[in-house]
């Protein structure tokens, strides 16, 4: 099977996580991982979307990603929050639209699945196991890296799925108990 370099991106308009990875299918490999700290760079709200959408684009040059993950919006009580969140998630999207990479948007509840097999996971056990699949031997600064990467492998994982015929993470893993990591 072609191998397939993913962009999976938390965004956040203080810090957004990415992270790249290649999948076969079987094996899934760590290209590159980081945070984009924008607040700690500017304090307007514009400037810091200007420098994720910036700093993408150089991830993108680099990497040269095939597809991109990004979560989608969660429901937030702060509707400024909100706003923000959805600045920095547009930056994301439009950094990839204008060079029409397919993007795929998963929901927090399915990236910890797809990665913990629980969907109510906590961010130390979706960063304890995408520790273990990628053999990522330091922890990473901030959660927003692991849940880039979570991202990413969530969408690797999806895609398998569907071109395996694959309905559920119960059906999944029936099928592959060798590649269940228990912690």
């Amino acid at each position: 099977m072609k191998k397939l370099r993913i962009l999976g991106i938390d965004p956040g308009s203080i810090y957004c996580g990415y992270g790249v990875i290649e999948s076969n299918g079987e094996k899934i490999t760590l290209i590159e991982l980081g945070t984009i700290k924008a607040k700690k760079k500017y304090e307007l709200l514009n400037d810091r979307i200007k420098e994720i959408f910036l700093r993408l684009n150089e991830v993108i040059n680099r990497t040269n990603p095939d597809e991109t993950a990004i979560e989608t919006i969660f429901y937030s009580k702060n509707a400024q929050s909100l706003m923000k969140l959805s600045h920095a998630r547009a930056a994301a999207v439009l950094a990839n639209s204008l060079r029409e990479i397919p993007i795929s948007e998963y929901t927090p509840r399915e990236v910890k699945k797809s990665v913990t097999g629980k969907g109510s996971a906590s961010k130390e056990q979706v960063q304890f196991m995408v520790q273990k699949l990628l053999k990522i031997k330091e922890d990473p600064e901030l959660y927003d890296v692991t849940d880039a990467l979570a991202i990413a492998i969530c969408h690797s994982f999806k895609r398998n799925l569907r071109k395996n015929k694959i309905k559920s993470w119960e059906d999944y893993m029936k099928q592959n108990p060798d590649k269940i990591i228990k912690p």
